[in-house]
């Protein structure tokens, strides 16, 4: 419960509860020692109480008129004395809360609060040996009382400014390191999605600055290492498309002229042929079908290593070869197509890997899709180019998203700083393939 709550309130939670139980502690000590602080600031006027009450005694011994002596006593100490006198018989002892007598400012409930201390010092009074009454100390405790209710509003009000003040001083260093934290938080998000450009805010406490810090040389370090991968992995698309290029020069300068020639001594053998040769002319032929058959092999796998007609004729139209093509070869899948004529402009590795893009994900759309419907998308939007291939197939299985061949071209996006990415949406199957170009025109070959 407590790793659920935000820093702020882990922060403000035992600030708060500190001080509350400060305040507590201060009620309680409050009404501890108030008791005794009272009786002891009343003792004096105890004891005067029974030194009166025998001067008042040995008076009335010595007095012709004792009750008259006494009555005029009592009428001498009126009623807002704190010595009363009280008859014989005329009820209970007076009790500390009798003397109460100003208590506007001072609330009921603190009153209550407190416990009043024993303060009942009551005197005989005795005219003849015969007891008339008491000379009862009952004191004004409105003013002591009104200073120890200032007293707890002034702790009140020392602990409520205290809270106040760190408070305050808590909410700042709060924000302060939230704020680095949250810069900190961001940033790594950043780092994770592979922004490695935007430096990380050094501030807040020195922990956070030397996280933030470390943070920024892993940046560094995470940018340098991608800068070398990139380049690693661009001069292995180079050195392929060397391959390729080599492979598919040998085959069509070496094998290409071999076959021609079958081809052509296979129509002079069968033009030479008598008719009356039989099994010869039925065997030329079935040679020169097979020659047709391997030509047309030849010329597929030398698209397949390298179109060298990219050169030639530029991407797009290259492009619309490959969905012509496609379609003679899957007359029963409806393709459809919106390419940019500003493919055109674009040449080098950037023009092979769209045309390689969209080459694998065709392939894979024949033969894994079952699809009766595919979309080819090829535009440019400012400084990147954006590809996707749809069908309406089955998909592709959970856990295996990219085959040998879209990995193949996952790498090469990656090594001119793009993304591929293979998903599912709206019942079809969608690769996606976003090229920057500018830093591609620029990249080193």
């Amino acid at each position: 419960m407590w790793q659920r709550l935000s820093f702020r309130t882990q922060l403000f939670l035992p600030l708060g509860a500190s001080f509350l139980a400060a305040l507590v502690l201060g009620g309680i000590l409050l009404q501890i020692f108030a008791t005794g602080q009272l009786a002891d600031e009343n003792e004096p006027a105890r004891r005067s109480i029974r030194v009166i009450a025998a001067a008042l005694n040995n008076t009335l011994r010595t007095s012709d008129h004792p009750q008259t002596t006494l009555d005029a006593f009592v009428q001498s100490l009126g009623t807002s004395s704190d010595i009363q006198f009280r008859a014989a018989g005329t009820g209970p002892p007076p009790s500390a809360k009798e003397g109460l007598r100003n208590l506007q400012a001072v609330p009921q409930w603190f009153v209550n609060l407190l416990t009043m201390p024993d303060i009942d010092a009551a005197s005989p009074v005795l005219i003849d040996g015969r007891h008339v009454g008491d000379l009862v100390f009952l004191p004004d405790l409105s003013a002591d009382l009104f200073e120890k209710w200032i007293g707890f509003l002034a702790l009140t009000g020392l602990v409520v400014v205290l809270m106040a003040l760190t408070g305050t001083i808590a909410y700042l260093f709060a924000k302060s390191a939230m704020r680095s934290l949250q810069h900190l938080g961001e940033g790594l998000t950043r780092i994770r999605r592979g922004d490695y450009a935007t430096p990380i805010p050094v501030g807040g406490p020195p922990e956070v600055r030397r996280s933030c810090e470390a943070a920024n040389a892993l940046s560094t370090t995470l940018a340098q290492l991608s800068h070398d991968n990139r380049d690693l992995l661009h001069r292995l698309v180079s050195l392929q498309d060397d391959e390729r290029r080599d492979l598919a020069r040998e085959l069509h300068d070496e094998l290409g002229p071999l076959l021609f020639s079958i081809r052509a001594g296979t129509i002079s053998l069968m033009e030479a042929a008598s008719p009356t040769s039989g099994n010869l002319g039925n065997s030329a032929e079935d040679v020169l079908q097979s020659v047709e058959a391997l030509q047309q092999t030849n010329r597929r796998i030398l698209d397949r290593l390298r179109p060298l007609y990219i050169e030639e004729l530029g991407l797009a139209t290259s492009v619309q070869t490959l969905l012509q093509n496609f379609r003679k070869q899957a007359p029963h899948i409806g393709l459809t197509s919106a390419i940019d004529p500003g493919l055109n402009a674009i040449d080098g590795p950037l023009a092979q890997t769209v045309y390689r893009v969209i080459q694998e994900a065709l392939t894979n759309v024949l033969r894994h899709a079952g699809a009766n419907h595919a979309h080819v998308q090829a535009t440019i939007a400012g400084d990147a180019l954006d590809i996707e291939v749809s069908d309406d197939g089955g998909g592709f299985p959970e856990g295996n998203r990219f085959g040998r061949g879209l990995t193949g071209m996952h790498e090469r996006a990656r090594a001119l700083s793009g993304s591929l990415s293979l998903l599912r949406a709206d019942q079809r199957t969608r690769v996606r393939c976003r090229l920057p170009i500018e830093r591609v025109r620029n990249a080193p070959a």
